[in-house]
């Protein structure tokens, strides 16, 4: 059985980020399970699929090969062995995965997949129903949030980063649509594990997170081997 810590939170919480940084500094392999969901995302797109065709999504996901391999130690997702990982930030691709994850027949494909990493690896795992329904029995878990401005702006920066326009005011209302969906879904909706940590990084660095989560994961350790 591998170590794993579940980090989960809202859209635009500096997950992936977080999670990258505890990964490599543990020497765990980093599971961002947004990538998978987004990368189902981008085959529904590519087959002319709309948010509201529930029922296209799930025959579609018969003919959608999914899987994570590390290339120089960097996660690569490949969908129908075409590797597709410079797609999965589009903006479209994060609306359609939104839609697409609360669908309980595609959360059902994923999960094995990610389950069988955790039982075999020492990973750092995140997205929104780690803790609670993928990795119950986590050895960490965490809630990683920050306020809706807070995540927007970071947003904002990140994609002007990358040269691509945007407007503060609408990814604001993307996300706050998203926090609506993704916490009031049916299936696994996104809600803080009961025995998970609650991290507010809206007046934290990166690097300040981090070693919380590095500090919890170490007390952790030195009470299982108590």
């Amino acid at each position: 059985m591998g170590y794993n810590i579940a980090i989960d939170g809202p859209a635009g919480a500096g997950k992936s980020t977080v999670a990258k940084m505890v990964a490599e500094k543990k020497g765990y392999i980093y599971v961002d399970t947004g990538a998978l969901y987004r990368g189902l995302a981008v085959h529904f797109i590519r087959n002319g699929i709309r948010e509201e065709e529930t029922d296209k999504m799930i025959r579609a996901c018969e003919s959608a090969d999914i899987s994570i391999v590390y290339e120089s130690g960097v996660q690569q997702v490949y969908l129908n062995k075409e590797n597709i990982t410079a797609m999965l930030r589009r903006e479209d691709v994060g609306k359609m995965t939104s839609v697409s994850s609360a669908i309980p027949q595609i959360r059902k494909k994923l999960l094995n997949l990610q389950r069988q990493l955790a039982r075999t690896k020492d990973v750092v795992m995140d997205g929104r129903d780690i803790g609670t329904a993928v990795l119950p029995e986590a050895d960490v878990k965490i809630y990683l949030t920050a306020n809706v401005k807070t995540r927007a702006m970071r947003r904002y920066q990140e994609l002007k980063g990358k040269g691509i326009a945007c407007i503060l005011e609408e990814i604001e209302q993307d996300i706050r649509e998203r926090d609506e969906r993704d916490m009031n879904r049916e299936v696994s909706p996104l809600k803080q594990a009961e025995d998970a940590v609650y991290l507010d990084s809206s007046d934290m660095t990166t690097e300040q997170v981090v070693a919380e989560i590095l500090k919890l994961s170490l007390c952790a350790k030195e009470k299982i081997w108590k």
